[in-house]
């Protein structure tokens, strides 16, 4: 399975989703293989720090699409592939939708955060090229406060976009995220009890 995490917008936690998610499939038999296409190499950053602080398991983290390319075109290969990128680097974002089996969006619960989404999904329209491409988007950084209304109507704006499976689950802004991040870890590695460790759980298992 190759899946691309992915949106337009900056500051989505695309790269901390990547990077659990490669931690959580690392752990797998088949074992995977992480892509980093953004030119800001935050995801090679992180995985540099887990190497360094001797975690296991370890995962390699590649910043060449050409080697993308052709671990995609290998219909063998069994290890999971994660790709983590942006717009700063818009021809490797379109060719790594194109060779795609999943996209995954998250969404931050604002205004701009839907704009953005719905720009995206047209670029993916437009780039996919296998139509059992599933397209999955959830909402991240989700407020923590039961009171604040705009993460449910984000996830509300996010039901009824065409092209993109909701999932129904959300990421809260918590301070484990940031923490288990800096250190290198997956949030679930960190604190295994704690509520970021269960959400992150969840949504991996989802994507199982």
């Amino acid at each position: 399975m190759l899946t691309v995490v992915g949106n337009l917008k900056g500051g989505t936690g695309k790269s901390t989703v990547a990077f659990n998610l490669a931690v959580w499939l690392a752990h797998d038999k088949a074992g995977v293989r992480a892509f980093d296409l953004d030119p800001q190499c935050t995801l090679v950053d992180v995985n540099e720090v887990r190497v360094e602080d001797g975690y296991e398991p370890t995962f390699e983290v590649s910043t060449d699409l050409s080697e993308l390319e052709g671990m995609a075109k290998d219909k063998k290969r069994k290890q999971h592939i994660i790709v983590d990128m942006s717009a700063s680097n818009m021809f490797a974002m379109e060719k790594a939708i194109s060779l795609a089996d999943r996209i995954l969006i998250p969404v931050q619960p604002s205004q701009a955060d839907i704009w953005s989404t719905q720009r995206f999904l047209k670029i993916v329209n437009n780039n996919i090229k296998d139509k059992t491409t599933e397209v999955i988007g959830f909402l991240n950084r989700a407020d923590t406060h039961v009171g604040v209304r705009e993460s449910g109507e984000a996830e509300e704006a996010l039901k009824m976009m065409q092209g993109i499976k909701a999932l129904g689950i959300r990421l809260h802004q918590r301070t484990a995220y940031r923490r288990s991040f800096s250190e290198g870890l997956a949030v679930f590695e960190l604190d295994p009890m704690g509520k970021a460790s269960k959400e992150m759980k969840t949504l991996a298992t989802m994507l199982d």
